[in-house]
């Protein structure tokens, strides 16, 4: 809607986890070297925690675009699952032509696969999303999973992502071996006031911004403080500025139109304290 009225290609503050986007923060650049280190050597076991809306469905696929050697990914989002309802939905990620049945044997239809990738030089990733809803018993699962190896390296590489709950989680005694096989562990925080501005011009630029719409300072500060710094709710906010903008025919975005948004924004008051 607002797009021609500020020079604009697109909008910049959608909220699809768009790698075009992406914000090299710090966190988020050692977030993602990180998770690249642990994939590439074939290290098992990756954990990306962070608050909601903090960028981690981001950074993954970012890293899923920027690993060098052919990559077969599998994207798990249901957490209410059984084993064996694991297992048939990773071979249906890897879109494997399999044989359903016992956990077992469609365990053994998946090794096949990873060894048949493994001699094709293709690496293989497990991403499993919201992972802090994952019960203890098929977090053990998972772990099961890692163990199909050979004796040089490992066939399958896990990422597990979630909130900040999942951290505890893997803390539970029933689940230490499960601690033990994580190799890379990372939490992303919230930016600070001057990423958060960065953050809000970077978009702009990616959507072709020239100059308009202009966000001040001062209303860069407010997005931050309305916000505290979670890349979601940047967005909700700066997106309904430039609606409030083109409704009063203002390219010029300042804290008072940051302060008005806020309060048609409940969401924000949720945001927790960055720290």
């Amino acid at each position: 809607m607002y797009e021609a009225f500020f020079g604009l290609r697109e909008k910049p503050f959608n909220m699809t986890p768009d790698p075009r986007y992406f914000y090299p923060s710090i966190k988020h650049v050692e977030a993602l070297n990180h998770m690249a280190y642990a994939v590439e050597q074939r290290r098992g076991f990756v954990v990306l925690t962070g608050e909601i809306g903090s960028g981690k469905t981001t950074v993954s696929r970012v890293l899923l675009s920027r690993l060098k050697a052919p990559i077969k990914t599998a994207v798990i989002r249901n957490t209410h699952l059984t084993a064996k309802d694991l297992i048939s939905r990773t071979l249906d990620e890897f879109e494997v032509a399999y044989t359903p049945g016992t956990k077992t044997q469609l365990l053994d239809q998946l090794n096949a696969y990873l060894i048949d990738q493994l001699r094709a030089g293709a690496n293989v990733v497990l991403l499993v999303d919201e992972a802090q809803n994952l019960s203890p018993r098929l977090l053990e699962e998972i772990r099961m999973l890692s163990n199909l190896e050979t004796d040089q390296e490992k066939l399958i590489q896990i990422v597990l992502m979630g909130q900040p709950e999942l951290k505890g989680k893997l803390w539970l005694r029933s689940l230490t071996q499960f601690r033990q096989r994580v190799t890379v562990y990372y939490h992303l925080t919230p930016l600070d006031v001057e990423e958060t501005a960065a953050y809000i011009h970077h978009r702009l630029r990616v959507a072709g911004a020239n100059g308009s719409p202009a966000f001040t300072d001062t209303a860069c500060r407010g997005v931050f403080e309305h916000s505290h710094g979670i890349p979601r709710l940047i967005n909700a906010l700066c997106d309904h500025a430039l609606l409030t903008g083109y409704v009063n025919e203002s390219k010029i975005i300042d804290q008072d139109v940051i302060d008005e948004v806020a309060t048609e924004l409940p969401s924000l008051t949720e945001a927790p304290v960055a720290s």
